[in-house]
């Protein structure tokens, strides 16, 4: 399993209570996010992989500022989700892969962790950012989950970008299709997802995809089912998953963080180790990743396979981007 190795600043934040290295004050804020996980992303030519690293560092900048001035863990999750969708390099919004029919279905959650309000979208066509329509769907209604035409009718209705399914396309993903199809291996467990704790001591947390390449027509995996996929609760963390959605439906991964925090007291890190190289194994179509943020302000970003485009930030002056180990 692969694991984020951090500075002596950071390890410290990790297991003891979140304090700041100049004063020893709590931390106010934190907030991660990732980008999906998968060996892909090491295939990258260097050009490339600066453009990734650079999408993720405004992302994350922009999810710090919103917190650093006093924004709402919500804000800031959606604002950098959306920041993600609308960037061709991740399988989110402009970048969804395509599914086995040549189309595009997209899936997103979002959660509050002061009272595990929740919204969620599975298999929308038609919305630009779903991350807001999950949103939408969590404010505006007494629903949890809209799915397919019914998501896209809501749409509307909120007024929200819609755009017709030629915006999805994109050579790198159709290229990836091809592949598929012709049984070639695609490595990239695509993804996006941010965690965020405010300065007002709330947590949420958020997911959005395009799913697996080559998906059958109506799949839908992990990101919008809140507590596989996503989950927050102000009393032990926020969670965002990504990987082979399947299996994180079937062991309610978001949720096992919290609980095993919650009842075992188990450390966020060794929570997410054991889930990572026990619960779900690598060899068995349980490859993924998974970033947390606790109600105390640490933050864990970990995985098992051979790379996660991850950020992190803190009102201590943390700040990394990273892909590999």
């Amino acid at each position: 399993m692969k694991t984020v190795y951090l500075p002596v600043v950071a390890l410290v934040l990790m297991n003891s209570p979140a304090v700041a290295a100049d004063n020893l004050e709590p931390v106010r804020y934190a907030i991660a996010l990732h980008g999906g996980a998968g060996s892909d992303w090491l295939k990258l030519d260097t050009n490339e992989q600066a453009d990734v690293k650079d999408s993720l560092r405004q992302a994350i900048t922009l999810g710090k500022t919103i917190l650093a001035d006093g924004g709402t863990s919500l804000d800031a999750v959606e604002q950098v989700i959306r920041h993600l969708e609308n960037d061709p390099i991740f399988n989110a919004g402009k970048g969804a892969v395509f599914n086995s029919a040549g189309g595009h279905e997209l899936d997103a959650s979002i959660m509050d962790g002061r009272d595990r309000a929740c919204g969620a979208v599975a298999g929308v066509k038609t919305v630009k950012n779903p991350i807001s329509l999950a949103r939408l769907v969590m404010q505006e209604t007494r629903h949890v989950l809209l799915s397919g035409d019914g998501a896209d009718q809501f749409a509307k209705e909120q007024g929200v970008d819609l755009v017709d399914q030629q915006y999805f396309w994109t050579q790198r993903r159709y290229d990836a299709w091809q592949r598929v199809k012709q049984q070639q291996a695609d490595d990239h467990k695509g993804t996006v997802g941010c965690v965020a704790l405010d300065t007002h001591g709330n947590l949420a947390a958020g997911t959005s995809t395009g799913g697996l390449t080559n998906k059958l027509y109506g799949r839908i995996g992990d990101s919008p089912i809140v507590g596989a996929g996503t989950f927050a609760d102000n009393k032990t963390c926020a969670v965002s998953c990504t990987g082979v959605g399947e299996n994180f439906i079937r062991n309610a991964i978001a949720y096992d963080v919290s609980a095993r925090m919650a009842y075992k007291q188990q450390p966020v890190e060794e929570a997410v180790r054991e889930i990572l190289t026990q619960t779900l194994d690598p060899s068995k179509n349980g490859q993924g990743g998974i970033i947390v943020v606790t109600h105390d302000g640490k933050i864990t970003m970990q995985f098992n396979t051979g790379a996660m485009a991850r950020a992190s930030a803190d009102s201590a002056g943390r700040l990394e981007v990273a892909m590999g180990e």
